[in-house]
């Protein structure tokens, strides 16, 4: 049992969102005590969010489900800067006009999670951009600067990473725990948020808002931390031999991400159903308990709940459908993703340059190494000659040709 009195924080405990909470015994008491707003701050540095921001997008999703008002900040401004946490070197500066669209593409996943004013809820889509694209450097340095001590600021893991690696941080990097704590203060001035929430690794950027709150507002603020997500490997979660888990569409189909999910490890099952679905708690334990084989189909419950979050139930459920036709009933699953190819380069269409252009492997040299190991193959046979061809005799009766890697991802090649 949860030692928390609040709802909000009781629910986050109970499905593991919790690394570190500044304060622990006043905020569950404000918690309780009333609403409260509490903001995570979400960088605008491409068109789609990934699966590493989901954790803390289901922290907002909860403490809108128990009574409180969850901010979305957008970093429009600080992404003008780059955050130096966990990377071994500076991020490209992107544009306004891309930093723009990027955020606009974006706004879209949220609407998933939460409800915004204007749509039945109360939570807030907000842009560090309006603050920070006016700041005065002078006035900025007076009243913010001089709350902060470099030897402090030079002790963070952000900056001493970069350091002890002999990596060079630019000044406009160092900025970026600065601005973060200012954002803090500023969402404390505008909407009265009292809470920041972000994954581990943002702990001391955290608290430096807090600090500043205190000094410039005299503001009782408060830090709370998950903890980050690794796979076995130590990685971080997310990372695929393909690429990122992008969370818009577009960018990968609901067939995909419901693979991605199925694809999890047996140990990662029931803290996953925790993290990543909203089921009750006693249907999670339910499921973890399922031994053996049977671990199977509670991956299948998680991949469709953890996608119909994302993409609604009616795509989740044919993702399912999908998935069993293909796996369980050897039929060819007409919505497994499909790419079109010219009929007159289908005459010329190597099988290494195929799978590549599938995305089923990253190069004609990882292909050449794929069929050495047995692992591509072409209409469910596995491919043994790396100068095979594919032509119109490919063709299943469906008109399509199927590549798969492996027993589990396959695409479809249709002649159009």
């Amino acid at each position: 049992m949860s030692a928390y009195k609040s709802d909000f924080l009781n629910v986050l405990a109970e499905r593991g969102f919790i690394h570190q909470v500044s304060e622990p015994d006043a905020l569950d008491q404000l918690a309780k005590s009333q609403p409260i707003t509490a903001y995570i701050g979400y960088d605008c540095t491409a068109p789609s969010l990934h699966i590493g921001h989901l954790l803390p997008t289901m922290m907002l999703h909860w403490l809108q489900q128990t009574g409180h008002r969850p901010i979305a900040l957008m970093g429009g401004g600080t992404t003008r800067v780059g955050d130096p946490s966990g990377k071994d070197e500076t991020r490209r500066v992107l544009t306004d006009e891309v930093i723009n669209a990027n955020l606009a593409s974006i706004r879209q996943t949220f609407s998933k999670f939460l409800k915004f004013e204007g749509a039945g809820g109360n939570a807030i889509m907000a842009n560090n951009a309006d603050w920070l694209n006016t700041l005065n450097y002078i006035d900025f340095l007076r009243d913010v600067g001089r709350h902060f001590s470099v030897n402090r600021m030079l002790s963070f893991d952000s900056v001493k990473l970069r350091i002890d690696r002999q990596q060079e941080l630019s000044f406009l990097e160092f900025n970026y725990m600065i601005l973060q704590a200012y954002d803090f203060v500023e969402l404390n001035k505008r909407t009265g948020c009292v809470l920041q929430m972000g994954g581990s690794d943002q702990w001391g950027n955290i608290v430096n808002g807090i600090d500043l709150g205190r000094r410039m507002r005299e503001a009782q603020l408060f830090a709370l931390t998950a903890p980050l997500i690794t796979t076995s490997s130590g990685a971080k979660m997310g990372k695929t031999a393909a690429g990122a888990v992008w969370l818009n569409a577009d960018l990968m189909s609901p067939y995909q991400y419901w693979q991605f999910w199925r694809n999890t490890e047996d140990g990662d099952v029931a803290r996953f159903l925790k993290l990543f679905t909203v089921l009750p708690l006693n249907e999670i334990a339910r499921l973890a308990a399922l031994q053996g084989s049977e671990i199977n189909e509670a991956k299948k419950v998680l991949a469709t709940e953890a996608t119909a979050m994302m993409h609604g139930r009616s795509a989740a459920d044919d993702a399912a459908n999908t998935a069993r036709q293909t796996f369980e009933e050897g039929t060819l699953a007409e919505n497994l993703p499909t790419i079109e190819v010219a009929s007159a380069e289908m005459a010329n269409l190597g099988v290494l340059s195929a799978f590549v252009r599938a995305g089923l492997a990253s190069s004609n040299g990882d292909a050449r190494r794929q069929i050495k190991g047995g692992g591509l193959r072409v209409n469910d046979v596995a491919v043994t000659d790396e100068k095979m061809m594919l032509t119109a005799g490919n063709l299943t009766p469906e008109g399509v040709i199927k590549l798969s890697l492996g027993r589990k991802r396959h695409v479809l090649i249709k002649p159009i």
